[in-house]
């Protein structure tokens, strides 16, 4: 009777979550259930994927061996099965059918998919003369790669939920999209030259205005590029100026990895991921011999170099034309969000002398990512398009729908939805009415993909956020997470960690529950038990843009008026007399002068004291310059002394070696600690990007064995902000 039951027709009915929409799924079932003469179906829902398989016990195990190997297509992507056994129907086919859509008003699970890097096999297509359906034709793609996140109403991923539904297939696309074993089924961009988008220009002309030394912008997958020749050094300097952006680098995209070799020194790892489907902005070491010259105004007073590859058809046809590097920044204004219309690029980048447009919408933008490599391992700048949005599994389900607005600066939101926590791609900093639209228009966008309404709204404890503003207009349940606890929480939700943590969570600047601007805080499980000692920034926020206002506020505190005064340094230097006569006034009586125990800001002060800078034009450039000039040869550290918690560094402010020693104190008061309190140890916050000081932190717990965590795949930088909030709501209340 055993042997009759194995082979007997069984039907199971399945639920399949995860990446499975519009990632070549439903023809790789439909291709595997054909091989072992399975009969059922596959069809997309708001879930996922739902099947239904019939066969023998034999069949079906060897069916779930398959889905459970590595043989899934390259984007997909499968968190979860649920399987329930059915009656047998003793059908004759396996069948690809029409989506359903969410008749009963439930929660959509369905994941939406980042956008990904052209694959190899449509770059073929472009460059084969004989391939004439998609030779040089600008937006090939096919179901492993090309726009998603960016092209997507809503779910399911169909066609007509796209800014694709406008372009009618012709016949040859058709039977290409409707033929289960065509590497485009289903393709919901599919298009080609006779029934596709269209260029406003040639590619020719183009990169005929490049070589010209114009300045140009060229529309991509998630919001136009400002281009131009990265070894010119007259039109970057125009840049520059048009876009108020002194000396903050400029991202280069290289032809190929070849290229990149030669002006950047690379790594194995850092190969890997510029070659990667995500294809982001890797930040290089600048070849020491590099054999191609660019400008020095792409990324001047650092040893580093932001690049990527070209990732959509368009860019690999741009370079077909052009040998030299390009500049490719986002088009934006200040703290605006990436331009996606043509018409904003005339409005409001005026010097842009052409444009390149497609008639295929962008209906989210989304920017460029960012990613360092340390010790081999992935840190996360910038998580945006390739990687974005993503989702990180819970062990269960939450009861409530979770909306967390995380921070003002380099902002992300973050949605809680059963067991998925779904982390938006990079908004940015929150500081213009445009970028505040931004970050609606992202919420309103989420919302609309998973018919999502949230019960509680995770914000910031800072008053002044437009975050913690917008949601208490919100009329929801609220729960306020401190900005440093949540640098930590993000940290345990990329790891799935749950237990309590010796915490080091530094940066620039946070709201602290005393009401002071933290931002060197050291939390044994969610209590702060160590600080560093505060310093006053003189001007308040203006101090964050001149570092020379942290020195000299450090060197109030070490000496009198008339000392400060007769000191022959260039901090003291930098201000007139009378200035520093009203910035003294300003210590002594706590006038704009708020206290912050920010490690991001003595990254400052070690950067003026040792006129490497003293006004700053960008976040971070202080502690990047520092990192530059950090000596390895010098490994003594400063004395400190830790008094009711607080960690009081015994500076020379007048050290030649000040900025070394600063660094090599902080990495021995990491281990130290972490000597002390004898737990496993989180590393969060901006200041973590600074490579030199995690690795050597990393180095110092590796040789004492202490286990500890820094993130990889979310942002180590208040781009984590969100999910920390959202990670301490469903650990601490749900």
């Amino acid at each position: 009777m055993a042997e009759m039951s194995y082979f007997t027709l069984k039907r199971f009915g399945f639920q399949i979550f995860g990446q499975v929409q519009g990632v070549g799924f439903r023809p790789f079932i439909y291709k595997i259930a054909n091989e072992l003469s399975l009969n059922g179906f596959v069809k997309n829902s708001v879930n996922g994927v739902d099947m239904e398989l019939e066969g023998t016990t034999l069949q079906i195990q060897e069916f779930m061996n398959i889905l459970n190997s590595d043989r899934l297509p390259p984007l997909a992507r499968i968190d979860k099965i649920e399987k329930v056994e059915i009656k047998p129907l003793y059908r004759e086919q396996f069948e690809i059918i029409d989506s359903t859509r969410n008749v009963n008003n439930g929660s959509k699970v369905a994941l939406v998919i980042p956008d990904t890097a052209i694959c190899k096999e449509c770059i073929l297509d472009i460059v084969s003369p004989y391939k004439l359906k998609y030779y040089d034709y600008f937006a090939t793609t096919c179901t492993n790669c090309g726009p998603r996140y960016s092209i997507i109403q809503t779910v399911p991923y169909d066609r007509e939920n796209t800014s694709m539904s406008k372009f009618k297939m012709c016949d040859s696309c058709e039977d290409e999209y409707t033929d289960p074993l065509n590497r485009r089924y289903h393709a919901q961009p599919i298009s080609c030259h006779d029934c596709g988008p269209t260029l406003s220009d040639t590619i020719e002309n183009t990169a005929k205005f490049i070589k010209n030394g114009k300045i140009v912008a060229i529309k991509g997958l998630g919001g136009f590029h400002i281009i131009c020749d990265a070894t010119n050094d007259e039109v970057i300097k125009k840049l520059r100026v048009y876009k108020n952006r002194p000396t903050k680098p400029l991202a280069i995209m290289c032809k190929d990895l070849e290229q990149v070799k030669l002006l950047a020194s690379i790594s194995s790892k850092e190969q890997e991921l510029l070659a990667s489907k995500e294809a982001p902005i890797i930040i290089l070491n600048k070849a020491v011999d590099a054999k191609m010259k660019i400008s020095e105004l792409v990324a001047p007073n650092i040893d580093r170099i932001g690049c990527f590859l070209p990732y959509t058809a368009l860019h690999h046809l741009l370079f077909k034309q052009l040998q030299n590097p390009i500049v490719a920044t986002s088009a934006n204004l200040g703290s605006e969000p990436i331009i996606i219309d043509v018409q904003d690029i005339k409005e409001k980048l005026p010097f842009v002398d052409f444009v390149l447009d497609f008639d295929r919408d962008i209906v989210n933008g989304v920017d460029d990512s960012l990613v360092q490599v340390v010790r081999g391992n992935t840190q996360m700048l910038r998580l945006s398009r390739g990687f974005a949005p993503k989702v990180i599994k819970l062990p269960f389900k939450s009861e409530k729908k979770i909306l967390a607005v995380g921070a003002n600066a380099k902002n992300a939101v973050v949605f809680v939805i059963e067991d998925s926590i779904i982390i938006s791609p990079h908004i940015g900093d929150l500081g213009s009415l445009k970028a505040f639209e931004f970050f609606l228009r992202t919420i309103e966008t989420f919302k609309r993909f998973y018919d999502f309404e949230p019960d509680v709204i995770v914000h910031d404890m800072h008053p002044s956020y437009e975050t913690t503003k917008w949601a208490k207009e919100q009329g929801k349940e609220l729960v306020e997470v401190q900005h440093h606890l949540a640098h930590i929480y993000a940290c345990k939700a990329e790891f799935g960690l749950s237990k309590d943590y010796l915490g080091f969570s530094f940066d620039g600047t946070g709201y602290g529950t005393d009401k002071t601007l933290w931002g060197g805080e050291i939390f044994v499980g969610d209590e702060r038990k160590y600080s560093f000692k505060g310093v006053k920034l003189l001007g308040g926020e203006k101090a964050i843009k001149e570092p020379r206002r942290v020195a000299l506020s450090m060197l109030f505190d070490n000496y009198s008026l008339d000392e400060v005064l007769s000191l022959d340094v260039e901090v003291v230097k930098s201000f007139k007399q009378s200035e520093i006569k009203i910035l003294h006034q300003s210590h002594t009586k706590n006038l704009n002068a708020p206290l912050s125990s920010s490690v991001g800001r003595l990254f400052d002060a070690m950067a003026s004291f040792s006129n490497l800078l003293q006004f700053q034009s960008y976040e971070g450039e202080a502690g990047l310059i520092c990192e530059q000039n950090y000596n390895p040869d010098v490994t003594d550290a400063y004395e400190y002394k830790i008094v009711d918690g607080i960690i009081d560094i015994e500076f020379d402010f007048f050290d030649k070696e000040l900025v070394t020693r600063f660094i090599n104190t902080l990495a021995k008061i990491v281990l130290d600690i972490s000597k002390k309190e004898k737990m496993e140890v989180i590393l969060s916050g901006g200041v973590f990007q600074n490579k030199t000081l995690l690795e050597l932190v990393a180095s110092g717990l590796d040789k004492e064995n202490i286990k500890y965590y820094h993130q990889q795949e979310t942002c180590i930088n208040d781009g984590g902000i969100a999910l920390g909030q959202a990670y301490y709501l469903v650990q601490k209340y749900l």
